[in-house]
């Protein structure tokens, strides 16, 4: 161990919540090998994986051990992934956390890169930059119209998971300092890429992730932008893997989003009487078969102006 790198380089502790990935978490976590930066911990817990995923990583343990400064893999019975999650940052020892999914990849010099941005930019508590797809078979992809993975670049309509959200979210400029504010999670969603380096320290304000919030990383990306900035780079630093597993329903995903927002307004303004109102009445929106998507996003714009409106105040 290389002590008078430790003393200048920060510790980067990276999170892997694993979870039924018998064919892509050995590929993770050679991603995070082969960072160009030196000084991090892996924490990966197996969240009661049904496959062989706890295997898979057994098989790299020594390998692990050679490459970080500490390797500590917990295997546990199935308890998803937000306690999972809180789990991992609880035990990360790093003045920064990377989180990954199981079934992603980090680009080389993702962690340098978005290192560099915050270790000088004190008032920015996430970095986060790019992200190209890739399929079931690592195989870089684009998407189509209907978000379904394409080839050709002549037959994409979204060349990045990162520009599909920019089209999505168009009133917001993601080189701004608006990207990833407050107000514009709460008007447009949660727009915020994968693979971000995050300081550890913002927990402190924000706690950890909340079991309640129906999506939770939408919810917690609203907590940091309450108490800091983020910052969105162009450079590729992420592989975002696209398959069959991805695949949700519309109406599930506007149900959800909608209930993590409405959450987020009660528990912030328990006083204003119509957002405990909508909340009340969200089940009973949900139960009814026929309801349209564009109900969802009329009742979504309502409780957003209501929110503007009040903040103004």
């Amino acid at each position: 161990m290389n002590t008078k790198k430790m003393q200048t380089n920060p510790l980067v502790s990276v999170i892997i919540p694993a979870y039924n990935h018998e064919k892509y978490i050995q590929e993770t976590i050679f991603s995070i090998i082969h960072q160009t930066y030196n000084n991090i911990e892996l924490l990966i817990i197996n969240d009661g994986s049904r496959d062989s995923t706890y295997d898979k990583i057994c098989e790299m343990e020594i390998m692990c051990k050679k490459r970080f400064v500490c390797f500590d893999f917990t295997n546990q019975e199935n308890k998803g992934i937000i306690e999972t999650l809180n789990s991992l940052i609880t035990k990360a020892s790093g003045e920064y956390i990377y989180l990954i999914a199981s079934d992603d990849i980090a680009a080389p010099h993702a962690i340098e890169t978005e290192l560099d941005f915050l270790a000088v930019n004190h008032d920015y508590a996430l970095c986060v930059g790019n992200n190209d797809i890739i399929d079931e078979n690592s195989q870089r992809c684009f998407f189509a119209e209907n978000i379904s993975n394409v080839y050709s670049v002549n037959e994409a309509k979204y060349t990045s998971f990162s520009f599909l959200l920019m089209q999505s979210h168009k009133k917001i400029n993601f080189f701004s300092d608006d990207f990833g504010s407050y107000n514009n999670l709460i008007q447009f969603c949660n727009h915020i890429p994968n693979g971000y380096l995050i300081r550890k320290s913002i927990f402190d304000k924000t706690g950890l992730y909340n079991k309640e919030a129906p999506i939770e990383d939408y919810w917690i990306m609203m907590q940091i932008a309450k108490y800091s900035k983020m910052k969105f780079l162009r450079d590729t630093l992420f592989y975002y893997r696209w398959h069959g597993n991805n695949s949700i329903s519309i109406m599930p995903k506007y149900y959800l989003t909608y209930k993590t927002l409405l959450y987020e307004l009660l528990i912030s303004y328990p006083d204003v009487k119509e957002f405990k109102k909508y909340y009340e009445e969200l089940d009973e929106f949900n139960i009814k078969k026929d309801m349209q998507i564009d109900e969802f996003e009329s009742k979504m714009r309502i409780i957003q102006n209501l929110f503007l409106l009040h903040n103004k105040g």
